[in-house]
Protein backbone atom coordinates (compact mmCIF):
# COMPACT_ATOMS: atom_id res chain seq x y z
CA UNK A 1 0.00 0.00 0.00
CA UNK A 2 1.01 3.68 -0.63
CA UNK A 3 2.13 4.48 2.91
CA UNK A 4 4.56 1.33 3.04
CA UNK A 5 6.53 2.14 -0.26
CA UNK A 6 5.48 5.32 -2.17
CA UNK A 7 2.08 3.00 1.40
CA UNK A 8 31.20 -0.94 11.72
CA UNK A 9 34.56 -1.36 10.58
CA UNK A 10 36.02 -4.63 10.42
CA UNK A 11 38.33 -5.68 13.79
CA UNK A 12 41.66 -6.62 13.82
CA UNK A 13 41.64 -7.71 17.50
CA UNK A 14 42.13 -11.63 17.84
CA UNK A 15 40.74 -11.10 21.18
CA UNK A 16 38.25 -13.22 22.64
CA UNK A 17 35.11 -10.74 22.47
CA UNK A 18 35.87 -10.36 18.90
CA UNK A 19 36.31 -13.58 17.82
CA UNK A 20 32.43 -14.13 19.56
CA UNK A 21 31.52 -11.51 17.69
CA UNK A 22 32.48 -12.55 14.32
CA UNK A 23 30.92 -15.93 14.85
CA UNK A 24 27.46 -14.55 15.92
CA UNK A 25 27.41 -12.51 12.83
CA UNK A 26 28.56 -15.85 10.64
CA UNK A 27 25.60 -17.63 12.46
CA UNK A 28 23.08 -14.55 11.80
CA UNK A 29 23.53 -14.95 8.18
CA UNK A 30 22.89 -18.96 7.99
CA UNK A 31 19.15 -20.35 7.49
CA UNK A 32 17.17 -22.08 9.75
CA UNK A 33 18.36 -25.65 10.46
CA UNK A 34 15.30 -26.66 10.88
CA UNK A 35 11.85 -25.43 9.92
CA UNK A 36 9.50 -24.51 13.17
CA UNK A 37 6.88 -26.38 13.78
CA UNK A 38 3.85 -23.41 13.03
CA UNK A 39 1.20 -23.17 11.22
CA UNK A 40 -1.25 -21.08 10.01
CA UNK A 41 -4.70 -20.41 11.41
CA UNK A 42 -7.40 -18.27 9.55
CA UNK A 43 -9.80 -16.65 12.21
CA UNK A 44 -11.54 -13.85 10.15
CA UNK A 45 -12.37 -12.52 6.59
CA UNK A 46 -13.56 -10.82 4.14
CA UNK A 47 -12.42 -7.31 5.52
CA UNK A 48 -11.82 -3.92 3.85
CA UNK A 49 -8.09 -3.10 4.14
CA UNK A 50 -7.44 -3.98 7.63
CA UNK A 51 -4.64 -2.08 8.90
CA UNK A 52 -3.82 -1.94 12.82
CA UNK A 53 -5.25 -4.45 15.73
CA UNK A 54 -4.09 -5.41 18.95
CA UNK A 55 -4.98 -8.14 21.50
CA UNK A 56 -6.89 -7.78 25.24
CA UNK A 57 -6.04 -10.04 28.14
CA UNK A 58 -9.06 -11.77 27.49
CA UNK A 59 -8.32 -13.03 24.20
CA UNK A 60 -10.40 -10.79 22.15
CA UNK A 61 -9.04 -8.97 19.30
CA UNK A 62 -9.40 -5.20 18.26
CA UNK A 63 -8.90 -4.07 14.68
CA UNK A 64 -8.97 -1.10 12.97
CA UNK A 65 -9.63 -0.70 8.79
CA UNK A 66 -8.12 2.01 7.04
CA UNK A 67 -11.71 3.24 5.91
CA UNK A 68 -12.49 3.61 9.69
CA UNK A 69 -14.42 0.50 10.30
CA UNK A 70 -13.60 -1.14 13.79
CA UNK A 71 -14.31 -4.80 14.47
CA UNK A 72 -13.81 -7.12 17.54
CA UNK A 73 -12.79 -11.06 17.11
CA UNK A 74 -14.12 -12.83 19.88
CA UNK A 75 -12.58 -16.43 20.64
CA UNK A 76 -15.77 -17.18 22.53
CA UNK A 77 -17.78 -17.02 19.59
CA UNK A 78 -15.24 -17.93 16.79
CA UNK A 79 -16.83 -14.60 15.19
CA UNK A 80 -15.68 -10.65 14.65
CA UNK A 81 -18.38 -8.24 14.64
CA UNK A 82 -18.83 -4.27 13.98
CA UNK A 83 -17.99 -2.06 16.89
CA UNK A 84 -17.75 1.34 15.71
CA UNK A 85 -16.97 3.78 12.72
CA UNK A 86 -15.13 6.31 12.61
CA UNK A 87 -15.47 8.97 10.03
CA UNK A 88 -11.63 9.51 8.48
CA UNK A 89 -10.72 11.05 5.39
CA UNK A 90 -9.02 8.46 3.63
CA UNK A 91 -6.73 9.47 1.00
CA UNK A 92 -3.57 8.37 -0.57
CA UNK A 93 -2.14 6.88 2.55
CA UNK A 94 -4.63 8.39 5.63
CA UNK A 95 -7.27 6.74 7.65
CA UNK A 96 -7.25 4.97 10.62
CA UNK A 97 -3.22 3.62 10.95
CA UNK A 98 -2.76 2.87 14.37
CA UNK A 99 -4.11 1.07 17.36
CA UNK A 100 -3.07 -0.07 20.65
CA UNK A 101 -4.91 -0.89 23.75
CA UNK A 102 -4.42 1.17 27.15
CA UNK A 103 -2.08 -0.93 29.35
CA UNK A 104 -5.24 -1.08 31.88
CA UNK A 105 -7.78 -1.57 29.07
CA UNK A 106 -9.46 -4.87 31.13
CA UNK A 107 -10.47 -2.06 33.42
CA UNK A 108 -10.81 1.29 31.49
CA UNK A 109 -11.33 0.08 28.54
CA UNK A 110 -9.61 3.11 26.67
CA UNK A 111 -8.45 2.19 23.04
CA UNK A 112 -5.71 4.68 21.18
CA UNK A 113 -5.92 5.07 17.78
CA UNK A 114 -4.15 7.23 15.24
CA UNK A 115 -6.53 8.49 12.19
CA UNK A 116 -7.06 11.29 9.53
CA UNK A 117 -10.65 13.64 9.95
CA UNK A 118 -12.44 14.80 7.18
CA UNK A 119 -11.62 18.34 5.95
CA UNK A 120 -8.97 18.90 8.73
CA UNK A 121 -5.59 18.71 7.52
CA UNK A 122 -3.78 16.91 10.23
CA UNK A 123 -3.80 13.00 11.65
CA UNK A 124 -4.56 12.78 15.01
CA UNK A 125 -3.68 10.84 18.04
CA UNK A 126 -6.84 10.53 20.15
CA UNK A 127 -8.06 8.45 22.72
CA UNK A 128 -11.79 6.69 23.18
CA UNK A 129 -13.17 4.77 25.40
CA UNK A 130 -15.49 1.85 24.26
CA UNK A 131 -18.94 1.95 25.91
CA UNK A 132 -20.69 -1.95 26.19
CA UNK A 133 -18.38 -2.88 24.18
CA UNK A 134 -18.95 -0.11 21.50
CA UNK A 135 -16.93 2.74 20.25
CA UNK A 136 -18.12 5.93 22.04
CA UNK A 137 -17.53 8.84 20.02
CA UNK A 138 -18.32 11.53 22.26
CA UNK A 139 -15.08 10.09 24.19
CA UNK A 140 -12.80 11.15 22.12
CA UNK A 141 -9.66 12.99 23.40
CA UNK A 142 -6.97 14.51 21.12
CA UNK A 143 -3.46 13.91 22.07
CA UNK A 144 -1.24 14.75 19.40
CA UNK A 145 -2.29 16.50 15.88
CA UNK A 146 0.32 16.11 13.24
CA UNK A 147 -0.31 18.68 10.78
CA UNK A 148 -0.95 17.16 7.03
CA UNK A 149 -0.76 18.75 3.90
CA UNK A 150 -2.97 18.74 0.28
CA UNK A 151 -2.12 17.11 -1.90
CA UNK A 152 -0.62 14.20 0.17
CA UNK A 153 3.51 13.46 0.44
CA UNK A 154 4.56 9.77 0.78
CA UNK A 155 4.84 8.22 3.69
CA UNK A 156 2.31 8.98 7.21
CA UNK A 157 3.41 6.37 9.11
CA UNK A 158 1.11 4.70 12.13
CA UNK A 159 2.88 2.44 14.63
CA UNK A 160 1.23 3.10 18.14
CA UNK A 161 2.74 0.58 21.55
CA UNK A 162 3.00 1.04 24.80
CA UNK A 163 6.09 0.84 27.25
CA UNK A 164 6.52 -0.96 30.85
CA UNK A 165 6.22 2.76 32.10
CA UNK A 166 2.72 3.66 30.50
CA UNK A 167 4.56 5.88 27.70
CA UNK A 168 2.86 5.92 24.34
CA UNK A 169 5.50 6.15 21.39
CA UNK A 170 3.88 7.03 18.18
CA UNK A 171 6.11 6.58 14.85
CA UNK A 172 5.29 9.34 11.98
CA UNK A 173 6.99 9.30 8.54
CA UNK A 174 8.79 11.41 6.89
CA UNK A 175 6.25 13.32 4.83
CA UNK A 176 8.39 13.52 1.77
CA UNK A 177 7.69 12.86 -2.01
CA UNK A 178 9.49 9.56 -2.50
CA UNK A 179 9.27 9.69 -6.26
CA UNK A 180 11.80 12.79 -7.33
CA UNK A 181 14.96 11.80 -5.89
CA UNK A 182 15.75 8.90 -8.50
CA UNK A 183 15.63 6.79 -5.52
CA UNK A 184 18.43 8.57 -3.21
CA UNK A 185 17.60 10.69 -0.44
CA UNK A 186 15.35 13.59 -1.09
CA UNK A 187 17.56 16.69 0.15
CA UNK A 188 16.24 18.96 -3.12
CA UNK A 189 16.00 22.96 -1.86
CA UNK A 190 14.68 24.64 -4.18
CA UNK A 191 11.81 27.20 -4.40
CA UNK A 192 8.21 25.34 -4.49
CA UNK A 193 9.92 21.95 -3.70
CA UNK A 194 9.35 21.53 0.17
CA UNK A 195 7.67 18.51 -0.51
CA UNK A 196 10.89 17.25 -2.10
CA UNK A 197 13.23 17.55 0.97
CA UNK A 198 13.03 15.27 4.14
CA UNK A 199 15.86 17.32 5.38
CA UNK A 200 12.61 19.94 6.36
CA UNK A 201 10.73 17.13 8.11
CA UNK A 202 13.12 13.94 9.57
CA UNK A 203 16.24 15.79 9.41
CA UNK A 204 14.16 18.20 11.50
CA UNK A 205 14.58 18.71 14.90
CA UNK A 206 11.20 21.02 14.77
CA UNK A 207 9.40 19.06 12.72
CA UNK A 208 6.22 16.55 13.77
CA UNK A 209 7.15 14.20 11.05
CA UNK A 210 10.11 11.49 10.49
CA UNK A 211 9.94 10.80 14.35
CA UNK A 212 8.85 8.27 16.74
CA UNK A 213 7.15 9.98 19.69
CA UNK A 214 7.12 9.26 23.19
CA UNK A 215 4.71 10.63 25.69
CA UNK A 216 2.51 9.71 29.03
CA UNK A 217 -1.10 9.35 28.55
CA UNK A 218 -2.65 11.01 31.70
CA UNK A 219 -6.67 10.16 32.92
CA UNK A 220 -7.62 13.48 31.92
CA UNK A 221 -6.68 12.83 28.26
CA UNK A 222 -3.71 15.47 28.30
CA UNK A 223 -0.52 13.81 28.49
CA UNK A 224 3.25 14.96 30.15
CA UNK A 225 6.66 14.36 29.24
CA UNK A 226 8.63 11.42 30.15
CA UNK A 227 12.05 12.06 31.40
CA UNK A 228 14.97 10.44 28.52
CA UNK A 229 13.62 12.23 25.37
CA UNK A 230 16.10 13.34 23.09
CA UNK A 231 15.37 16.87 23.71
CA UNK A 232 14.83 18.00 27.18
CA UNK A 233 11.67 20.49 27.54
CA UNK A 234 12.79 23.86 26.58
CA UNK A 235 15.31 23.15 24.32
CA UNK A 236 15.11 25.80 21.35
CA UNK A 237 14.08 24.44 18.52
CA UNK A 238 13.29 20.97 18.88
CA UNK A 239 10.10 19.23 20.32
CA UNK A 240 9.92 17.51 23.34
CA UNK A 241 8.04 14.86 22.21
CA UNK A 242 10.55 13.46 20.50
CA UNK A 243 12.56 10.08 21.16
CA UNK A 244 13.70 9.00 17.98
CA UNK A 245 14.51 11.04 14.79
CA UNK A 246 16.04 10.40 11.24
CA UNK A 247 13.18 7.89 10.59
CA UNK A 248 11.14 7.51 6.81
CA UNK A 249 8.75 5.41 7.32
CA UNK A 250 8.22 3.50 10.71
CA UNK A 251 5.07 1.76 9.96
CA UNK A 252 5.48 -0.67 12.57
CA UNK A 253 6.90 -0.60 15.83
CA UNK A 254 6.85 -2.53 19.04
CA UNK A 255 8.04 -2.16 22.94
CA UNK A 256 9.81 -5.29 24.96
CA UNK A 257 8.38 -3.93 27.85
CA UNK A 258 10.38 -5.95 30.31
CA UNK A 259 13.93 -4.63 28.73
CA UNK A 260 12.33 -1.43 27.40
CA UNK A 261 13.80 -2.37 24.12
CA UNK A 262 12.04 -0.24 21.50
CA UNK A 263 12.18 -2.09 17.69
CA UNK A 264 10.88 -0.69 14.32
CA UNK A 265 11.05 -1.19 11.11
CA UNK A 266 11.95 1.51 8.69
CA UNK A 267 10.81 1.47 4.68
CA UNK A 268 13.75 2.70 3.14
CA UNK A 269 14.54 4.29 -0.33
CA UNK A 270 14.54 2.46 -3.80
CA UNK A 271 18.09 3.48 -5.72
CA UNK A 272 19.16 -0.15 -6.99
CA UNK A 273 22.73 1.07 -6.62
CA UNK A 274 25.13 3.31 -5.08
CA UNK A 275 26.15 6.28 -7.14
CA UNK A 276 29.24 8.49 -5.81
CA UNK A 277 27.70 11.89 -7.19
CA UNK A 278 24.39 10.59 -4.69
CA UNK A 279 25.41 7.89 -2.25
CA UNK A 280 24.60 4.63 -1.30
CA UNK A 281 21.52 2.15 -2.45
CA UNK A 282 18.42 2.04 -1.15
CA UNK A 283 17.75 -0.42 2.11
CA UNK A 284 15.62 -1.19 4.51
CA UNK A 285 16.25 -1.23 7.98
CA UNK A 286 15.41 -3.21 11.49
CA UNK A 287 16.28 -0.97 14.29
CA UNK A 288 16.67 -1.44 18.35
CA UNK A 289 17.55 1.27 20.55
CA UNK A 290 16.57 1.20 24.53
CA UNK A 291 17.28 5.36 24.47
CA UNK A 292 16.45 8.40 22.37
CA UNK A 293 18.89 8.57 19.53
CA UNK A 294 18.78 10.52 15.88
CA UNK A 295 18.71 7.33 13.35
CA UNK A 296 20.12 9.53 10.48
CA UNK A 297 17.53 9.69 7.23
CA UNK A 298 17.94 11.63 5.26
CA UNK A 299 21.50 11.83 5.48
CA UNK A 300 22.38 8.19 6.18
CA UNK A 301 20.57 4.69 5.56
CA UNK A 302 21.87 1.32 6.59
CA UNK A 303 25.17 1.73 8.59
CA UNK A 304 25.50 4.94 8.70
CA UNK A 305 26.41 5.06 4.71
CA UNK A 306 26.08 8.98 4.12
CA UNK A 307 24.72 10.28 1.20
CA UNK A 308 26.28 13.20 -1.01
CA UNK A 309 25.66 16.62 -0.40
CA UNK A 310 23.50 17.34 -3.67
CA UNK A 311 22.43 20.57 -5.41
CA UNK A 312 19.06 19.78 -7.32
CA UNK A 313 19.33 23.18 -9.66
CA UNK A 314 22.83 22.25 -10.73
CA UNK A 315 23.51 19.07 -10.34
CA UNK A 316 26.80 19.50 -8.57
CA UNK A 317 27.40 16.92 -6.55
CA UNK A 318 29.45 18.49 -2.81
CA UNK A 319 30.70 15.84 0.05
CA UNK A 320 29.41 13.10 2.06
CA UNK A 321 27.92 13.82 4.92
CA UNK A 322 29.09 12.81 8.35
CA UNK A 323 27.82 10.76 10.77
CA UNK A 324 29.30 11.93 13.77
CA UNK A 325 28.41 15.33 13.03
CA UNK A 326 25.34 15.71 11.13
CA UNK A 327 24.65 19.62 9.58
CA UNK A 328 21.51 20.57 8.45
CA UNK A 329 21.93 23.39 6.03
CA UNK A 330 18.15 22.99 4.28
CA UNK A 331 16.63 26.14 3.43
CA UNK A 332 13.45 24.56 4.64
CA UNK A 333 14.69 23.46 8.15
CA UNK A 334 13.42 25.18 11.14
CA UNK A 335 15.23 23.10 13.73
CA UNK A 336 18.85 22.64 15.38
CA UNK A 337 21.67 22.88 12.21
CA UNK A 338 23.72 20.66 14.41
CA UNK A 339 22.27 17.29 14.81
CA UNK A 340 22.74 14.59 17.09
CA UNK A 341 25.56 11.99 15.95
CA UNK A 342 23.69 8.88 13.86
CA UNK A 343 23.04 5.56 14.93
CA UNK A 344 23.40 2.79 12.35
CA UNK A 345 20.36 0.11 12.07
CA UNK A 346 20.77 -3.20 13.57
CA UNK A 347 20.21 -5.07 10.40
CA UNK A 348 19.53 -3.01 6.65
CA UNK A 349 19.07 -5.20 3.11
CA UNK A 350 18.74 -4.63 -0.10
CA UNK A 351 16.03 -5.05 -2.68
CA UNK A 352 18.81 -7.70 -4.15
CA UNK A 353 19.74 -10.49 -2.25
CA UNK A 354 21.49 -9.58 0.81
CA UNK A 355 25.10 -11.00 1.50
CA UNK A 356 25.15 -10.25 5.08
CA UNK A 357 21.61 -12.09 5.49
CA UNK A 358 20.41 -14.35 3.07
CA UNK A 359 17.64 -15.22 5.00
CA UNK A 360 15.79 -12.25 4.24
CA UNK A 361 15.49 -13.30 0.38
CA UNK A 362 15.42 -10.43 -2.39
CA UNK A 363 12.74 -8.41 -4.17
CA UNK A 364 10.35 -5.11 -2.72
CA UNK A 365 10.61 -4.47 1.02
CA UNK A 366 8.16 -2.82 3.71
CA UNK A 367 10.07 -3.74 6.94
CA UNK A 368 8.10 -3.71 10.09
CA UNK A 369 8.85 -4.68 13.67
CA UNK A 370 6.72 -6.34 16.48
CA UNK A 371 6.84 -7.82 19.68
CA UNK A 372 9.33 -9.90 21.37
CA UNK A 373 8.01 -13.64 22.59
CA UNK A 374 8.76 -14.40 26.54
CA UNK A 375 7.91 -18.01 27.06
CA UNK A 376 7.38 -17.47 30.68
CA UNK A 377 4.90 -15.08 30.12
CA UNK A 378 2.38 -17.30 28.73
CA UNK A 379 1.18 -20.70 30.32
CA UNK A 380 2.07 -24.23 28.51
CA UNK A 381 -0.89 -24.75 25.84
CA UNK A 382 -1.72 -25.81 22.44
CA UNK A 383 -1.10 -22.47 20.81
CA UNK A 384 1.81 -21.08 22.75
CA UNK A 385 5.12 -20.11 20.80
CA UNK A 386 7.39 -23.59 21.24
CA UNK A 387 9.97 -22.21 23.97
CA UNK A 388 12.43 -21.97 21.69
CA UNK A 389 11.77 -19.04 20.10
CA UNK A 390 12.14 -17.68 23.88
CA UNK A 391 13.65 -13.77 23.18
CA UNK A 392 13.53 -13.48 19.68
CA UNK A 393 11.60 -9.96 18.67
CA UNK A 394 8.99 -11.15 15.51
CA UNK A 395 10.09 -9.09 12.69
CA UNK A 396 8.25 -8.97 8.66
CA UNK A 397 8.10 -7.80 5.46
CA UNK A 398 4.71 -6.58 4.24
CA UNK A 399 5.92 -7.00 0.64
CA UNK A 400 7.85 -10.06 0.92
CA UNK A 401 5.60 -11.79 3.15
CA UNK A 402 8.03 -13.45 5.03
CA UNK A 403 8.81 -13.44 9.04
CA UNK A 404 11.64 -13.82 10.73
CA UNK A 405 12.53 -14.57 14.61
CA UNK A 406 15.88 -12.70 15.34
CA UNK A 407 17.81 -12.87 18.63
CA UNK A 408 19.62 -9.69 20.15
CA UNK A 409 22.30 -9.76 22.64
CA UNK A 410 22.44 -7.48 25.71
CA UNK A 411 24.01 -5.01 24.03
CA UNK A 412 21.60 -4.97 21.39
CA UNK A 413 23.51 -7.02 18.35
CA UNK A 414 22.11 -9.18 16.59
CA UNK A 415 23.22 -12.86 17.52
CA UNK A 416 21.33 -15.06 15.00
CA UNK A 417 17.79 -14.68 12.69
CA UNK A 418 16.01 -16.93 11.01
CA UNK A 419 12.82 -17.45 8.80
CA UNK A 420 9.37 -18.65 10.77
CA UNK A 421 7.12 -20.78 9.24
CA UNK A 422 8.65 -20.84 5.91
CA UNK A 423 6.31 -23.79 4.58
CA UNK A 424 3.48 -21.45 5.10
CA UNK A 425 2.18 -18.93 2.65
CA UNK A 426 1.31 -15.29 3.95
CA UNK A 427 -0.74 -12.23 2.49
CA UNK A 428 1.09 -9.05 3.33
CA UNK A 429 1.15 -9.43 6.99
CA UNK A 430 0.73 -5.57 8.43
CA UNK A 431 0.63 -6.18 12.05
CA UNK A 432 1.35 -9.01 14.72
CA UNK A 433 0.81 -8.77 18.49
CA UNK A 434 1.19 -11.90 20.45
CA UNK A 435 -2.16 -13.17 22.39
CA UNK A 436 -2.65 -14.01 25.94
CA UNK A 437 -2.74 -17.55 25.04
CA UNK A 438 1.26 -17.35 22.93
CA UNK A 439 -0.02 -17.36 19.39
CA UNK A 440 0.98 -14.74 17.44
CA UNK A 441 -2.05 -12.83 15.82
CA UNK A 442 -1.78 -11.99 12.08
CA UNK A 443 -3.85 -9.18 10.12
CA UNK A 444 -2.96 -9.81 6.78
CA UNK A 445 -3.66 -6.89 4.20
CA UNK A 446 -4.26 -9.40 1.47
CA UNK A 447 -2.31 -10.19 -1.84
CA UNK A 448 -3.01 -7.11 -3.62
CA UNK A 449 -2.29 -3.35 -3.05
CA UNK A 450 -5.64 -2.48 -3.16
CA UNK A 451 -9.38 -3.96 -3.13
CA UNK A 452 -8.72 -7.45 -1.59
CA UNK A 453 -10.99 -9.87 -1.04
CA UNK A 454 -8.60 -12.34 1.07
CA UNK A 455 -8.16 -9.94 3.93
CA UNK A 456 -7.77 -12.17 7.10
CA UNK A 457 -7.11 -12.26 10.63
CA UNK A 458 -4.90 -15.30 11.67
CA UNK A 459 -2.85 -16.50 14.29
CA UNK A 460 0.50 -18.99 14.09
CA UNK A 461 0.46 -21.50 16.05
CA UNK A 462 2.46 -24.92 16.47
CA UNK A 463 1.32 -27.72 14.44
CA UNK A 464 -0.75 -30.80 15.99
CA UNK A 465 1.34 -33.65 16.60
Amino acid sequence: MASLRSFPPHSKSASRGGLLRVVALALAALPALAEPPLRREVLASGWNEPIAMDVAADGRVYVAERRGQLRCWDPGKGTATGIGQLDVFTGPEDGILGLVLDPGFSANHRVFLYHSTPGVPENRLSRFALTNGVLDSASQRVLLRIPTLMPKPNHSGGGLDFDGDGNLLLGVGDYTLAGNSEGFAPHDGRPAKELNDSRRTAGNSADWHGKIFRIHPGDDGTYTLPKGNLFPPGTPKTLPEIYVMGVRNPFRIAVDRPTGRLFWGDVGPDAVQPDPKRGPAGFDEFNVTRTAGNFGWPFFVADNRPYIAFDFATRESGAPFDPAHPVNESPNNTGLRELPPARPAAIWYPPGPSTRWPVLGAGARSAMAGPVFHAAAYPASATRWPARYDGAVVLWDWERSRIWAAWFDAGDRLERMERVAEDQVFKRPIAVRFGPDGALYILEWGSKWWDNTDAALVRLVPKAE
